[in-house]
């Protein structure tokens, strides 16, 4: 894997394991030009995972093209870090279980009607995995410091 920027490889895997924002997801739509939209990620065994309905366009999109490109990174400054670019694989078998492990990062439970709601549609839902080739990244913190 090609990685560049200020970070370790360790730095950035501790990164992603723990930054709680969504990742914004590129792909080609079937225009070919590029499109970005915004999904609930883990890191897991070296590997960026969502979950989304099978009937999506971008799971159809990435079916048809399996590159992609990702960015981890909060909206708010100081601003720092990751993003890349990769291959996504759909796994419909691993779905639920994606899904399941997403809520409890995001939510912290199943408790919250819109975790109930997400979970109560699980059986139309597919695991992504996106398998960084190339990735950096970037820390704006110290020059950003009393800005």
């Amino acid at each position: 894997m090609d990685i560049r920027g200020p970070w370790s490889w360790d730095r950035i895997e501790s990164y992603l394991r723990d930054t709680v924002v969504p990742a914004r997801l590129a792909c080609l739509s079937h225009t070919g030009w590029p499109i970005v939209l915004s999904l609930w990620y883990l890191y897991r065994d070296g590997s960026l995972w969502c979950a989304c309905q099978s009937d999506a366009r971008v799971i159809r999109r990435l079916r048809e093209d399996p590159r992609c490109a990702f960015e981890i990174a909060p909206n708010e400054p100081p601003y720092c870090g990751v993003r890349g670019q990769g291959r996504a694989t759909i796994d419909a078998a691993r779905g639920v279980e994606i899904l399941r492990a997403l809520v409890a990062r995001y939510f912290g439970s199943e408790d919250s009607g819109l975790a109930r709601w997400l979970l109560s549609r699980g059986d139309q839902e597919v695991a992504v995995r996106i398998e960084p080739l190339r990735i950096s990244s970037w820390d704006f913190r110290k020059r950003m410091t009393g800005l």
